[in-house]
């Protein structure tokens, strides 16, 4: 898939973590009285674990086994939830922003370290083998 494709295809799907994360965000946030931070980080775990799925499937089409994958979505992951966590505490915590367009700015610098992460190495086909029949 060409990269603008790729591209739009991980913002589509992103959308639809994002607004699981969110939904999370806000329901732990108002409805449950949980502070800003854990309440993010609750529903960007949220938001991965649809992620994960739907990039796999829809995104980067990958061959690279689920136990390989999975690790390696799993450290993309828990890097953008630093980012989060580190973004969030300046905005919101240091500058006294609103948590909503705190998370939103959050979630689009994120977005960039996700996708180049899961491109390039999570989800990126494990080079051929000598042993495959195709290099024959």
């Amino acid at each position: 898939m060409k990269l603008h494709r790729q591209f739009s295809a991980f913002a589509l799907v992103g959308a639809i973590a994002t607004a699981v994360h969110y939904a999370a965000l806000i329901g732990l946030k108002e409805l449950a009285h949980w502070a800003v931070i854990p309440s993010t980080l609750s529903g960007y775990c949220c938001g991965g674990l649809v992620s994960y799925s739907l990039n796999r499937r829809h995104v980067f089409d990958s061959d690279r086994p689920h136990a390989e994958a999975g690790w390696r979505f799993a450290l993309v992951a828990t890097i953008g939830f630093f980012l989060t966590w580190g973004f969030m505490r300046l905005f919101v915590e240091n500058w006294d922003a609103p948590y909503l367009p705190a998370q939103i700015l959050t979630t689009g610098l994120v977005m960039f370290w996700s996708f180049a992460g899961n491109r390039l190495w999570t989800f990126r086909n494990p080079p051929a083998t000598k042993s495959d029949p195709t290099l024959s």
